[in-house]
């Protein structure tokens, strides 16, 4: 059975920094890509970043700079490191695992984390 548990969302000021983790069993962890999506209210759900089995990563746009995606093979969890927030950047952030050959967007999900930057 895989579960992905998302842990560290909350309520900061704009500026501020958040961590957000990802534990996740039931996958072959170092074998998945991970990922990190967000969905804002009204809004479809968008990719923020992903790292490849290997350690590549992948950012959207408006992250880029100020976000950074990690993974610990060793303790199958993925963290992301959100620097200078901005109010923008509220949503609900979910964790995304998928195997190699399966399309972005598929795969197994956690709950969401809500993230709440005010101004």
């Amino acid at each position: 059975q895989v579960q992905l548990v998302e842990s560290g969302g909350g309520l900061v000021q704009a500026g501020e920094s958040l961590r957000l983790s990802c534990a996740a069993s039931g996958v072959i962890f170092r074998l998945n890509v991970m990922g990190w999506y967000r969905q804002a209210p009204g809004k479809q759900r968008e990719l923020v970043a992903f790292i490849t089995p290997d350690g590549n990563t992948n950012y959207t746009d408006s992250v880029k700079g100020r976000f950074t995606i990690s993974r610990d093979n060793a303790k199958n969890t993925v963290n992301l490191l959100m620097n200078s927030l901005k109010p923008e950047d509220t949503a609900v952030y979910y964790c995304n695992s998928r195997g190699a050959g399966v399309v972005s967007g598929y795969g197994y999900w956690g709950q969401g984390t809500q993230v709440t930057v005010s101004s």
